[in-house]
């Protein structure tokens, strides 16, 4: 029979195994061994960061059986210590000041020898003066002591300044100090959780707890590294993970996976409320932008993916697995949440700089277009048609980092690409395409056909393929748009032979062999009346 008077409370030292890291919160799981003896009722898991109490999950196993009644949380708020911080930065202002003393000291010998030389000069100006009109010194005598006395208050001068310089920067350094020291003085409060669990064990022996949880101030975010080769119709793809968190704990050599799940967002939609509109009533209006505020729908807290059963994640793990040619991540997919398990343990301080860890790479086939718009700009932009792996993980949102012929040309922001889907890389300015575009008539009609004035404008374009492989280009030109109905744009003519697409728009798609030289000719007119003003024909 348990004699309640010997019931006890044990504190249980645990670690961090593994972390699952969401776009705004991780998922931590701790491990934690402990000797029981049977008499225990109460289990306590101390110093834990701040955490979402609703999202604490708690299991184990053991040599006895052990039954989890219950956990609750206790928060407590402590004051950090800082003596020794103090002394340290006690040690380092003295240190300084000890410095600045050195340095003034100096600056007043430098002081006092230039002082020293100001009055050498003045008593030693009239004698020098006579000896010279008597010829009793020479000229070059003069001069040399001159020079010397010159010399040695320009070496004192600058000494100085260099003194005074360093000063400076050590005030610079004190006002540093003084105000880190003010601030570690005044109390900041830290708030702390411990997680208390009732059990109810058999009987004497080992016994493994094991408990997971929700923490805010962290994070991960995709970042791609885009490198592509015109000799290869490939386009290789690092897919980076950038992880940061703040969360008071350190996650070190812990197993880590990336989620695409959003735990925080609930399981219930939120509910629209009444949008009204008015006209403004000033005193009301005014009234009302004080003490409105939005209802905020309530949302209940979904439990977050891999708190529950370990072995049913697992098989998840096994039945969904894709792995690319060189995984250093196991990608798994349920729905449409991708987990990436990051292989080797893991090392992200609670530092809140952001830690950068591959998830894969993968070559993708890609075939290469080119397009230019002449009338901007004189060059051909070449762009890559990636097309995802059927197989492979979805590309979430993220900045990627082109490189051409490893060759860095810029960054842009890749879209939630799925598998299969196709999409495109703009990889910059090829020299390799020389485009030319001249007006080569530009005619005023001087007989008014039905009281109408016309323009015509004719342009040639040339365009040179110097690669030494066949290019696809689409090749873009513009007419103007009439915004007025007596103002008449008409396509007269084409070579080749084109439909005047909307808003003035001509879309040549060419295919040239190398080396191959391509002409294209327009003509279009501009109809309005005489005494209509046209403006923004300026082409």
């Amino acid at each position: 029979m348990v004699n309640p008077d010997r019931y006890e409370t044990k504190i249980v030292d645990t670690q961090i195994k593994a972390v699952t890291v969401y776009a705004d919160k991780a998922l931590v799981s701790r491990r934690g061994v402990v000797s029981l003896t049977g008499q225990e009722r109460e289990l306590v898991i101390a110093a834990l960061p701040v955490l979402e109490t609703e999202s604490v999950r708690v299991s184990g196993a053991g040599e006895v059986a052990v039954r989890l009644l219950g956990v609750s949380s206790d928060r407590l708020i402590t004051t950090e210590p800082v003596a020794e911080r103090v002394a340290q930065l006690t040690r380092q202002i003295k240190q300084i000041e000890a410095e600045k003393r050195h340095l003034q000291a100096q600056v007043d010998a430098l002081a006092l020898q230039s002082s020293f030389i100001a009055g050498l000069r003045e008593k030693t100006e009239e004698p020098f003066a006579q000896s010279l009109s008597r010829k009793n010194l020479s000229l070059s005598e003069t001069l040399d002591f001159l020079n010397f006395l010159g010399s040695q208050y320009s070496e004192y001068a600058i000494a100085s300044g260099e003194c005074k310089t360093q000063q400076q920067e050590l005030d610079k350094q004190l006002q540093v100090l003084y105000a880190s020291l003010q601030k570690i003085q005044t109390p900041h409060p830290k708030e702390s959780v411990s997680l208390v669990v009732a059990v109810e064990p058999a009987g004497a022996g080992e016994f493994e707890l094991e408990v997971s949880y929700l923490v805010n101030n962290a994070s991960w975010n995709p970042l791609y590294d885009l490198r592509v080769s015109n000799a290869s119709n490939t386009v290789h793809l690092g897919y980076l993970g950038e992880i940061a968190q703040n969360t008071g704990e350190d996650w070190i050599n812990v197993d880590i996976t990336l989620s695409t799940a959003k735990p925080g967002l609930g399981t219930l939609p939120p509910q629209l409320q009444p949008w009204y509109i008015d006209v403004p009533r000033p005193q009301e209006y005014l009234m009302r932008r004080r003490t409105m505020s939005l209802p905020v729908p309530t949302m209940a807290m979904a439990a977050p993916s891999g708190a529950g059963d370990d072995s049913e994640s697992e098989e998840v793990a096994k039945d969904y697995a894709i792995a690319a040619e060189t995984v250093v991540a196991e990608v798994s997919k349920q729905g449409s949440v991708v987990t990436f398990k990051l292989s080797g343990g893991g090392n992200i301080p609670s530092d809140g700089a952001p830690h950068k860890t591959t998830i894969f790479n993968d070559d993708y086939p890609c075939n290469f277009d080119y397009i230019a718009m002449p009338r901007l700009v004189s060059f051909a932009y070449l762009q890559a048609n990636v097309k995802n792996s059927a197989n492979g993980a979805t590309l979430l949102p993220g900045k990627a980092n082109i490189f051409r012929d490893n060759i860095f040309v810029g960054t842009t922001q890749l879209d939630n690409i799925a598998p299969g889907q196709e999409f495109k890389l703009n990889l910059g300015i090829d020299e390799g395409l020389k485009i030319e575009r001249e007006l080569v008539e530009r005619q005023v009609d001087k007989k008014l056909m039905t009281n109408q004035r016309r323009i015509t404008y004719s342009y040639r374009l040339i365009i040179t393929n110097l690669l030494n492989f066949e290019a696809n280009l689409k090749l873009t030109e513009q007419l103007p748009v009439s915004r007025n109905e007596q103002i008449k744009v008409r396509l007269i003519r084409s070579n080749p032979q084109i439909q005047l697409g909307e808003m003035g728009i001509l879309e040549w798609m060419l295919t040239l062999p190398p080396q191959e030289r391509r002409e294209i000719y327009y003509q279009f007119t501009v109809e309005h009346p005489p005494e209509l003003t046209v403006v923004g024909l300026d082409i």
